[in-house]
């Protein structure tokens, strides 16, 4: 993909009121029943690019062509290996909030100034 076909994906962050009213342990359970319904069918415990791609249009990415799907793969691929393992699922959906970061910040420095008083 060359720099005149930079991806931009919006959505409406909803993360934060789901933690608001799921509460941390019901929004990570939701995480984690998204994860299923993606996981690969052969590969258990995996997001593939197959499954990404047969299920792009009940997440909402129809659209996306196969380079963009596969870079959402990259994004959160962390060990190279060419799939979503669950955590890597969480942590990416956790970077893709923006609303979910502000509040890890805030709370991170909530607890550094706690430790330093």
């Amino acid at each position: 993909m060359g720099l005149n076909n930079i991806l931009v994906v919006e959505f409406k962050d909803l993360f934060p009121s789901m933690i608001e009213k799921l509460g941390a342990e019901g929004f990570m359970n939701e995480l984690y029943k998204g994860f299923e319904s993606l996981e690969d069918r052969d590969t258990k415990g995996f997001i593939t690019f197959e499954s990404l791609k047969r299920n792009a249009s009940w997440i909402g990415l129809e659209k996306m062509n196969d380079d963009e799907l596969r870079c959402i793969l990259r994004e959160g691929d962390v060990d190279g290996d060419g799939k979503l393992s669950e955590m890597e699922f969480c942590v990416l959906m956790f970077r893709l909030s923006p609303g979910l970061m502000d509040g890890s910040h805030r709370w991170l420095e909530s607890t550094i100034l706690m430790e330093f008083m």
